[in-house]
């Protein structure tokens, strides 16, 4: 369990979608927290011609804010996991956190797949970002306990029947005279896109760090995270989160939303029979502490739980809202390379058994809606919502789209410089 309420938790990517809700929510349960982070997501924004939905604050004000709601302090720390290798040990050496979390990714797998440059971009980001981080602890000579947010992608979309268990599989090995033997493996993977391939690596690393190194890991592999409020983001305007609606961004659900809100048919890739596994945005960060509490022993192995509370199906989904706002489907062509229709049966049991009490999508749709989607919607341009990355290559797109965008070649060089001080 937890040492002390004052312990430290470094929370990488801390300016993100899933990492500001988490910050503000640990701070706010008594840890000391340091946001470290580069804002690429913000020069991403840039990059697309996007903004979040929900208007978002410069970082500075943010945490000016947040001081004010509650008199509590968050330190923040710039700094780019994937190249400024040496501050980033400096930073573990000083702090000795109590626990890293690390959201530090690039997180959206249709952005890595919009062209080679996107693809590159993501693995050289994601996996340098990871391995750094782990080489880090293991330079400074801390123990500390990393819990990572990774996905229910790296085990594909199928399940054989079987619910997905939490990261292991049971197999048995048929030997030459006739015996069997039994052991665990790591269930295997099958990402969907670059962006889950990077995490389907990510699980790799840890097993290596946690084997030679003796690195004390959490991996969550989480579900598709809906909604777009906590009770600290709540607090005040400036504090809101990200509301993401465009198509390299913005999840299945929030692509309803937004299309449901401005009076637009709910495009649904495919079939739409599609299953997906979701968690709520509350439900993430109370998952994040619940990890953080229950830290795995000195010498066991990678934890692995699934952070997910419900499957649907997309067409099931886009219903759903359908049948709340009065909204018509539209059936469309899947970007997506992947099958037309998959069941999806998952373990999650780990979590549950921690304490969680599970949000449900049907008790906050009509919150999400009517508080975020309609409240904001003069905010959205809807050229951005449908999805235009494309699993395959297509003749009319070209072979690379945005291949020479300036902002990729600054996110791929990436020296700190080149965030802009009004982003920090």
């Amino acid at each position: 369990m937890r040492q002390n309420n004052n312990a430290r938790i470094l929370v990488l990517g801390g300016d993100g979608f899933c990492g500001w809700p988490t910050a503000l929510y640990l701070s706010r349960q008594g840890y000391a927290v340091t946001i470290v982070d580069n804002f690429s997501r913000r020069l991403i924004d840039e990059e697309l011609g996007v903004e979040s939905l929900t208007p978002i604050e410069s970082i500075g004000e943010r945490l000016q804010c947040w001081w004010e709601m509650t008199g509590l302090n968050i330190e923040l720390r710039k700094l780019d996991l994937a190249c400024d290798y040496e501050p980033l040990v400096e930073l573990i050496a000083e702090t000795r956190p109590y626990a890293i979390v690390h959201f530090a990714e690039q997180r959206a797998a249709p952005y890595s797949m919009k062209s080679s440059r996107h693809k590159r971009y993501t693995v050289s980001n994601n996996i340098n970002a990871t391995n750094n981080l782990l080489a880090a602890v293991v330079d400074a000579g801390v123990d500390t306990h990393i819990v990572h947010l990774g996905t229910m992608g790296v085990y594909g979309y199928g399940s054989a029947g079987m619910k997905i268990p939490e990261g292991y599989l049971d197999v048995e090995i048929p030997l030459e005279n006739g015996q069997r033997v039994s052991q665990q493996i790591l269930y295997p993977t099958n990402p969907g896109s670059i962006y889950h391939l990077t995490k389907s690596q990510d699980q790799l690393l840890f097993a290596y760090y946690n084997k030679n190194d003796g690195v004390r890991v959490t991996d969550l592999h989480q579900g598709i995270v809906w909604g777009t409020q906590t009770a600290e983001t709540s607090l005040d305007e400036r504090l809101i989160n990200r509301f993401d609606y465009d198509g390299d961004y913005g999840t299945v659900l929030n692509r309803f939303l937004m299309q449901a809100a401005i009076g637009h048919e709910l495009t649904v890739h495919g079939t739409g029979g599609q299953t997906r596994a979701f968690i709520h945005i509350s439900d993430t960060v109370r998952c994040i502490q619940l990890a953080i509490d229950s830290p795995p022993a000195p010498g066991e192995r990678v934890r692995i739980m699934n952070q997910m509370t419900e499957t649907h199906r997309v067409r099931d989904l886009a219903k759903m809202i359908a049948d709340a706002s009065g909204a018509k489907m539209a059936f469309v062509d899947n970007p997506r390379n992947e099958d037309a229709e998959n069941e999806l049966f998952v373990e999650n049991a780990s979590l549950c058994n921690l304490g969680l009490k599970p949000t449900f999508l049907a008790q906050g749709l009509m919150e999400e809606i009517s508080e975020i989607a309609e409240k904001y919607a003069h905010r959205c341009n809807p050229d951005l919502i449908p999805c235009r990355s494309y699993w395959r290559t297509r003749k009319d797109l070209g072979p690379t789209q945005a291949a020479e965008a300036p902002h990729m070649r600054r996110l791929l060089e990436r020296p700190s410089s080149l965030i802009r001080p009004d982003n920090q």
